[in-house]
């Protein structure tokens, strides 16, 4: 298991979530930083979601 970073924005730069999580894999670290942004009705905002690698796995700008 590996730690991801998922991090949401306002358009002004507000930070609205900073949160990390436990993935096995990057196609679950994928599914899973979808569902946390749709749980949080995030999905519309500006986020991405980073590997421990720095490797960007999920962006909406």
């Amino acid at each position: 298991m590996e730690t991801y970073k998922l991090t949401a924005f306002k358009p002004d730069g507000e930070k609205l979530l900073d949160e990390s999580f436990q993935a096995g894999s990057e196609e679950e670290a994928k599914t899973m930083g979808e569902k946390i942004l749709s749980e949080k009705n995030l999905q519309d905002n500006t986020y991405r979601c980073i590997s421990p690698q720095g490797k960007l796995i999920l962006f909406h700008p």
